[in-house]
């Protein structure tokens, strides 16, 4: 099993969405606003009371899939997502030990 985190511009996530819906094994995914900075902000970055102002919003999607959906999912997100510009985002992925379905009991892929 894995977790996939994609961090991609608001704009995008409707997009994103509607192509990770066609994905065959996908059981969901996990949206998030977040905030923060990449390479080009950090160096420059003022300092000071009105910092949480110089963030970027981004949207976080998080998602468990099984093993052979990874490569698919990694490469939608990166397609569709993708606008040439800069901080276009970033997608990771590691490894998950254990899932657990709260409302069976269910342990493993299954549970994802």
């Amino acid at each position: 099993m894995k977790e996939i985190k994609a961090y991609i511009k608001p704009h995008m996530l409707s997009k994103v969405t509607r192509a990770l819906q066609k994905v065959e094994g996908l059981t969901g995914m996990s949206v998030t606003d977040v905030r923060g900075f990449g390479r080009g902000r950090a160096k420059g970055a003022p300092r000071g009371e009105d910092d949480l102002l110089d963030y970027s919003l981004r949207m976080k999607i998080e998602i468990f899939c099984k093993d052979g959906n990874v490569e698919e999912i990694v490469s939608l997100i990166e397609k569709t997502a993708h606008t040439g510009l800069r901080g276009d985002g970033k997608i990771c992925v590691t490894p998950v030990e254990m899932a657990v379905r709260i409302s069976t009991g269910e342990r493993g892929e299954i549970a994802v």
